[in-house]
């Protein structure tokens, strides 16, 4: 059995934070990824939670990813953000890229931010949760280093590449939070499962040779098996075109991986759409989102995508979350 302890939230972003900066990471681009973190954790997302922050560390100590650079702005067209991640984290740069698309995505209806040389994201629902949050329509992709076989191949040229769509409720929160891999389950879940010596269901990963296994350390070394076969690799490439291609970003063939220390920076991107659904719906937006909620959930069993994230965040706000004590073992060897 996993021992865990019970952190707050706070308790949670602040370890995070304190483990990044004794790394050597800036306080300035901690703190958005240790928000992000408790953030994680609370939506029981644990494999992208505190489980990484050892590995965000490691990175920044051996290079894989800088974590005193300072992300570029630019404003290429009236609609689109672009910035330039310079080879640190992610979420500085998105929060920087945010503070520009929201406005002008609410002054035009529609803008678009393009991220390059950039980082592991996280859980891109968070991001596109908060562009719901300022009652956008938010639709992000993020690429990866190569884990994906092409269909009737056996070598990765595609990452797991999710992609995400948040919808604004009435509330302040999201109405519809869609956020999926391209694969059948995230890498991180394969790479946990490898750590714990936990075999994976059949269908998670595929051997070298393209075969189903149960052995994640041998799917670590094969490829990730896409979601719904030739389809996931679809929604693969639409991510690479969009988080890659688009921005200019590494293509996820040539990124170094976001897993231990090999490689320099991989360079990868995010891309992101918001929309204002008064400047396309007609006032429509809100009754049709609504009509469509009730209708789902009126049914016995149903719920919406997102449904258990936002009710799990609630929860952790006021009885803290159980993280794995071996997980704060790690990190309270950084601090020491």
């Amino acid at each position: 059995m996993v021992e865990t302890r019970t952190l707050t939230l706070t308790e949670i972003e602040d370890l995070a934070f304190r483990a990044l900066v004794a790394a050597g990471t800036s306080e300035a681009n901690a703190r958005p990824l240790a928000i992000a973190t408790a953030a994680t954790e609370a939506d029981g997302v644990a494999s992208h939670g505190l489980a990484y922050i050892p590995i965000y560390c490691e990175h920044v100590q051996c290079g894989k990813v800088d974590g005193k650079a300072k992300p570029v702005l630019s404003r290429p067209r009236p609609g689109v953000v672009a910035v330039d991640a310079a080879t640190g984290f992610a979420h500085p740069a998105i929060d920087a890229g945010f503070d520009a698309l929201i406005p002008a995505a609410r002054e035009q209806g529609i803008a678009a931010l393009a991220i390059r040389n950039s980082y592991n994201c996280g859980v891109l629902g968070y991001h596109t949760y908060r562009l719901a949050q300022a009652g956008l329509v938010g639709l992000g992709f993020t690429n990866a280093p190569a884990s994906i076989a092409p269909s009737g191949g056996s070598k990765p040229v595609v990452g797991t590449n999710p992609f995400s769509i948040a919808a604004p409720g009435t509330d302040g929160q999201p109405a519809l939070l869609i956020d999926q891999s391209a694969s059948t389950i995230a890498k991180s879940e394969v790479m946990k499962h490898a750590r714990e010596g936990k075999p994976i269901p059949v269908g998670w990963a595929l051997d070298a040779d393209g075969n189903p296994t149960t052995d994640p350390n041998v799917g670590l070394k094969g490829s990730m098996a896409p979601s719904g076969g030739y389809k996931g690799v679809g929604v693969a490439l639409l991510t690479e075109i969009m988080a890659a291609a688009l921005t200019g970003a590494t293509l996820g063939l040539n990124a170094s991986p976001f897993s231990g220390t090999a490689g320099g920076p991989p360079k990868t991107g995010q891309f992101f759409i918001a929309v204002d659904p008064s400047a396309t719906s007609d006032g429509a937006f809100a009754s049709s989102i609504a009509e469509l909620g009730s209708d789902i959930r009126s049914q016995d069993g149903a719920h919406l995508p997102g449904d258990g994230r936002c009710a799990k965040r609630i929860a952790a706000q006021e009885t803290g979350v159980a993280v794995n004590v071996t997980t704060l073992g790690k990190i309270e060897a950084i601090l020491r």
